[in-house]
């Protein structure tokens, strides 16, 4: 689809060019023609000059306030030369000239010089306009603001004009497309549904984790309903002036209106849709609540009569929303747009991959099992990854070993090459990395162990053991829960009984641990003390910002036994890593020896080492 740029209006800039060919004739006027036209005379010092005329050479003077010009006595059949000198403030000069005999007068005034007092008074206002002027065209406001500063800046997609995108493009997300193929009919065929009494819904908002493909669904919805499409962020209606943001809107309305039936999409509705209430106000100015005040108006009142203008907005943000968005009759639909399932997340490769050459080898099946929790965006950065480490290894396919290292990097970062470890740190980094695979390996629903690497990689990982799911799991019960725990412990523990102590190395497993155990105490009700309740406040948020949900006000007591359950979860998985690895000693030796020659175990030769794990059915709680 292509962009229909509005053409700015030229008068701001024909005027803005106007007045700066005002000023160059009057800098061309006053400067640079009397210093080329007029007569060019040698200048000569003053101390010269006062010679001269103490000698008798000097035959008359004039006298001004910044040049002195005076003319020598003429000779035989000789003119007498003219010369000019600086003026230096001496009272005794007029005396001199006077003893001397010289005719002296004043320099008189210039004969344009009321023309010159008149571009003095209005040719520097008028410098001012235009470089007003200026900023303003480049700026797109200014007075006109009916011009250009009020106007939409509102990208319109045609039909037609270029490819389009459809429901085909879109996937991981059927039973959003469900819900907007309803939306398809309603601006294809609207008389279908108003000749029986039905409403055509006024809005709808996509909710969901960023990069799930929102905006994409909105632009699939008019490329299949064949209609213009306005798309705008939320954060482009507001400027620095007041008025601007509602001016915007109305503006967007009316050109809708005009191309109706046609589609409004805003993108991050949130920047100008948040609550006005004390409790969930989040900041802003007088200016964002006069801008959605007029949203709101204009979503009550644009459908009237035959106009079908169907607004569709996005944002990851529902729990900062004003209310009154979210009543029926505005926004009457919400759509979530979830993170894909495995079956989505391999029909979005597969549309991905049509953009790569791929190799025999590859297995996009695999490669959606091994990506849980990406999204749509993440996986089209990983099959670009991919593409890139093929081309820089020289080759022309991507293999499956190009999309394991992508989802390695994604993971866990860069590989750190050059970041050496010494012997006793390396093996330190070796049995920490182990014990994590083993105590894995051990524990039930954790998922498969597909590497151990001792290569640093990203910002402070100096190993990494890799455990992929077999399956996508929506619910996990106490013990598997208490599993990963004791997984996450599972190098420290291998520290403490190889070496009889402990290092810095496990300080992220020991935080991981202990805010898994603190949401099975306050968040699941996972505790015979507490009982089922819940002590943390549930927000509804797409974004993972890392900032655990507030806590609700509990007593002292309260807090001491959440405190003391957390300990004994923690306790319990951290006694039950170090049974399992006391009793797989020698493997834990096996493979970390084999890790120090090789750095990387993966494959059939992990999985035929970790076959020999015994079973962890007596370390279970």
């Amino acid at each position: 689809m292509s962009i229909k740029d509005q053409p700015k209006p030229p008068r701001s800039r024909l005027i803005g060019n106007i007045l700066l060919s005002l000023a160059g004739v009057f800098l061309i006027l006053n400067f640079l023609l009397p210093m080329f036209l007029g007569p060019q005379l040698a200048a000569v010092p003053y101390s010269l000059f006062i010679h001269q005329v103490q000698e008798g050479d000097v035959a008359r003077v004039q006298v001004g306030q910044n040049q002195i010009r005076y003319q020598l006595k003429a000779g035989e059949n000789q003119p007498g030369q003219i010369f000019t000198t600086t003026p230096i403030f001496d009272l005794e000069l007029p005396k001199l000239l006077e003893s001397q005999g010289v005719e002296f007068a004043a320099t008189p005034p210039p004969k344009n010089g009321w023309f010159t007092s008149l571009l003095g008074w209005v040719i520097p206002p008028l410098i001012f306009v235009a470089i007003w002027q200026l900023f303003i065209s480049r700026g797109g406001g200014g007075p006109q603001g009916a011009l250009s500063i009020g106007k939409s800046k509102a990208k319109v997609y045609v039909e037609g004009e270029s490819a389009k995108i459809t429901f085909k493009d879109v996937a991981g997300v059927e039973e959003a497309k469900v819900e907007l193929v309803e939306i398809v009919d309603f601006l294809k065929t609207p008389q279908r549904f108003t000749q029986i009494g039905a409403r055509i819904p006024k809005g709808v908002l996509l909710v969901g984790p960023p990069g799930t493909g929102k905006t994409l669904l909105a632009k699939a919805v008019a490329g299949e309903a064949g209609v213009p499409f306005f798309s705008i962020s939320g954060s482009e209606f507001v400027e620095l002036f007041v008025g601007v943001g509602s001016s915007r809107v109305r503006d967007l309305f009316d050109q809708a209106k005009k191309q109706a039936p046609c589609i409004v999409f805003i993108d991050e509705l949130d920047a100008i849709g948040k609550s006005r209430s004390s409790s969930g106000f989040y900041g802003g100015n007088d200016e964002r609540e006069q801008t959605l005040n007029q949203l709101l108006t204009e979503m009550d009142g644009f459908s009237a009569g035959d106009q079908t203008v169907i607004v569709l907005a996005a944002t990851n943000r529902p729990e900062t929303l004003d209310p009154a968005l979210l009543r029926p009759g505005r926004f009457d639909r919400q759509v979530l747009v979830d993170r894909p399932d495995l079956a989505g997340r391999e029909a979005i490769l597969k549309i991905h991959a049509q953009q790569v050459k791929l190799g025999p080898d590859v297995d996009l099946r695999t490669i959606a099992t091994r990506t849980p929790g990406f999204a749509g965006a993440d996986l089209a950065n990983l099959v670009n990854e991919a593409a890139l480490l093929a081309a820089r290894q020289m080759r022309e396919q991507v293999a499956q070993e190009d999309f394991n290292e992508a989802i390695e990097r994604v993971v866990a970062g860069l590989e750190k090459k050059s970041r050496v470890l010494n012997e006793k740190e390396k093996k330190i980094v070796a049995y920490h990395e182990v014990g994590h695979a083993l105590v894995g390996a051990a524990m039930t629903g954790g998922g498969q162990v597909a590497k151990i690497s001792i290569v640093p990689r990203g910002m402070a990982a100096l190993g990494y053991t890799l455990q992929l799911p077999t399956e996508d799991r929506f619910l996990m019960d106490e013990a598997e829960l208490r599993g990963q725990i004791a997984t996450m412990l599972g190098g420290r523990s291998a520290e403490e009984i190889v070496f009889g102590s402990i290092t810095t190395g496990a300080s992220n497993d020991l935080q991981r641990a202990t805010d898994l155990a603190e949401r099975m105490v306050t968040t699941y009700g996972m505790s015979k003390v507490l009982g089922p309740l819940a002590y943390q406040q549930g927000q509804q948020s797409f974004l993972d910002n890392g900032v655990p949900n507030p806590r609700r006000m509990v007593s002292e007591e309260t807090a001491k036994a959440i405190d003391g359950e957390v300990k004994e979860i923690v306790e319990q998985a951290h006694d039950q890593a170090l049974d399992i690895l006391k009793r797989n000693r020698d493997l834990l030796e096996t493979i970390a020896s084999k890790l120090l020659e090789t750095e990387v175990i993966e494959g059939e030769e992990l999985q035929g080492l970790l076959g020999q794990l015994q079973s962890a059915a007596a370390a279970t709680v």
